[in-house]
């Protein structure tokens, strides 16, 4: 498990604030009571939950060309056929992942290809869950093409607490199924459009893991 490089500077401030305050409580606090234990303890626990959010843990990513992986950690809020009107145009299946601050938050490639559309959209911050933030919130669209002509869409979508979505995706670029997309920091959600014909492998409330969970088969 190593520290996500998105996680760099704030992990590095964060640390520094712990050190400071604890210094200073340490040195000008001399009658130590509940309250500043509690403090203390606050502090640490604070530090260890903004860190524990940049986590990377070490994984064996799968790597199947007929099989979609799931782009992010966290539980399926939605399986439904849709129409997907930014891009594809047409009918697919959505598969939305909902990711909680306690998941990993880096998101992955689910399939390999090419990438032929990126798209950034200003927006809400709705609940992630809510339906309406697919299409309403900030988020980031990526679509990849397969060597047999599939074409599947990521969604990158902002939540409440989330305040920025990085995405290192470039039109143009072959990517590898479980490469990295991207990152959405403190709460968030992925959707994935996949054609109508593929077979689903994944219910809703399923928890689900990026790189390593098959969520469909092509």
């Amino acid at each position: 498990m190593y520290i996500h490089k998105e996680g760099y500077k704030i992990t590095f401030f964060t640390i520094l604030i712990l050190i400071i305050s604890l210094a200073l409580i340490c040195t000008y606090i001399d009658n130590f009571n509940w309250f500043w234990y509690i403090l203390m303890a606050g502090l640490f626990v604070f530090a260890f939950l903004i860190i524990r959010f940049f986590r990377i843990p070490k994984r064996e990513i799968i790597h199947s060309p007929n099989q979609i992986i799931a782009s992010a950690d966290g539980t399926i809020v939605v399986v439904e056929r849709v129409y997907e009107s930014e891009f594809l145009n047409c009918e697919c299946i959505q598969i939305s992942t909902f990711m909680s601050p306690n998941n990993v938050h880096v998101n992955r490639y689910p399939v390999n290809g090419k990438i032929v559309y990126v798209n950034y959209h200003s927006g809400k911050y709705l609940i992630a869950k809510n339906p309406k933030s697919s299409t309403l919130n900030e988020r980031t669209s990526v679509c990849l093409e397969t060597e047999n002509g599939k074409r599947i869409m990521i969604r990158q979508i902002a939540g409440a607490l989330a305040r920025r979505i990085v995405c290192y995706a470039k039109e143009g670029q072959q990517v590898m199924q479980g490469e990295e997309l991207g990152f959405i920091k403190f709460g968030s959600r992925v959707d994935v459009f996949v054609p109508l014909d593929c077979d689903i492998h994944c219910e809703l409330e399923d928890k689900v893991k990026g790189g390593l969970s098959v969520i469909a088969t092509l």
